[in-house]
């Protein structure tokens, strides 16, 4: 992954959930203009909420796998997020097999539903095709807390 949005893989239960966050600042540049201010693009809330979920297949296939997105069945947003909220994403795996996953998930922000998903539809596919082994190693060791991610 070359862009990320997640700093930190906070739980994850094997081929069942995981719940990580991103915390935003005013610095980064992708802040959408609005009338009310700066706020995230919807799309990248759901971006967020799917590298999260690719993460959780990494995690649970010990790197040999991860997850390429195919479609999302439905998605929806509640509200904008702002510069200096914390995002915390939790994704669920509703089915996984050799090939594909379907996954549901939420994006909230202080317990507030932000973005909710449903039908995340991902192929599965050889990890080491996109990234370097050692570099994921890596940065799942620094999303787990083994030091700063980047």
């Amino acid at each position: 992954m070359r862009f990320h949005l997640i700093d930190r893989i906070e739980t994850w239960t094997p081929r069942e959930r995981i719940t990580a966050r991103k915390v935003t600042t005013v610095d980064e540049d992708y802040w959408q203009a609005t009338a009310n201010g700066p706020a995230l693009p919807f799309g990248l809330a759901l971006e967020a909420l799917c590298q999260s979920a690719t993460w959780l297949i990494m995690l649970s296939t010990d790197h040999k796998l991860r997850a390429a997105l195919l479609a999302v069945g439905e998605a929806t947003a509640h509200r904008p997020v702002v510069p200096g909220e914390v995002l915390r994403m939790e994704a669920r795996i509703e089915s996984m097999n050799d090939d594909a996953a379907i996954l549901d998930g939420t994006v909230t922000v202080d317990g507030e539903t932000v973005l909710e998903a449903s039908g995340i539809m991902c192929a599965l596919i050889d990890a080491e095709r996109l990234d370097d082994p050692a570099n994921t190693a890596r940065m799942a060791r620094q999303l787990q807390g083994g030091g700063p991610v980047g």
